[in-house]
């Protein structure tokens, strides 16, 4: 017997299967599992949102958000922490944020887990910055390493063996309150 192949998933069809823990992405017509965030992950995603949040929610410039997903260009990715300006973040007609986020974040921020692809998470930085992202950070805490990417400069790279360990880190000129380097965010694995 001959079975007709199986019809490549879309979006829509992506987006109307029930929500998986951890959370699914769609990239290139297929559906991937992320791996489930461990305590370097968690510690560093938790703080660092805080972090930004304190900065920017204040004085209304922009907030951000831990593991929301993001549906744009064709793909469905959840971030580890998406940072949207205010003016872009989706609104219901009563004001409140909308369910649905259908536009790149400003500025994303992945953490690397153990066993995950550094090339993969790397993609969808870089997927991001193609479809309007201003800045990509991506955090190995086990390596102490901060990736920097953005489309206006080459790769930066911060790390705890270098001179860098203390200097700023680069944000987004929405978020220059935000003020960071690679020891302090390292550092919060010690606390």
């Amino acid at each position: 017997m001959v079975q007709a192949p199986a019809r490549p998933l879309t979006l829509d069809a992506f987006l109307a299967l029930p929500e998986t823990k951890p959370a699914s992405e769609f990239i290139d017509g297929k559906m991937i599992a992320k791996p489930m965030p461990q305590g370097k992950h968690s510690t560093i995603q938790r703080d660092l949102t805080m972090a930004v949040e304190m900065a920017l929610k204040p004085e209304r410039i922009g907030r951000a958000f831990p593991e929301l997903r993001c549906s744009f260009g064709g793909r469905s990715v959840v971030p580890d922490i998406s940072v949207f300006i205010s003016q872009h973040i989706p609104r219901n007609a009563d004001g409140t944020i909308a369910n649905q986020f259908t536009t790149s974040p400003d500025w994303v921020i992945e953490i690397l887990s153990p066993a995950q692809s550094q090339t993969k998470v790397t993609k969808n930085i870089l997927y991001c910055l193609k479809h309007g992202t201003q800045l990509g950070w991506l955090i190995d805490p086990d390596e102490q390493t901060i990736f920097i990417h953005s489309l206006e400069c080459p790769l930066r790279v911060f790390d705890m063996e270098s001179q860098d360990e203390s200097k700023p880190l680069p944000v987004p000129r929405f978020a220059n309150s935000v003020t960071l380097t690679t020891k302090s965010i390292m550092n919060w694995l010690l606390d």
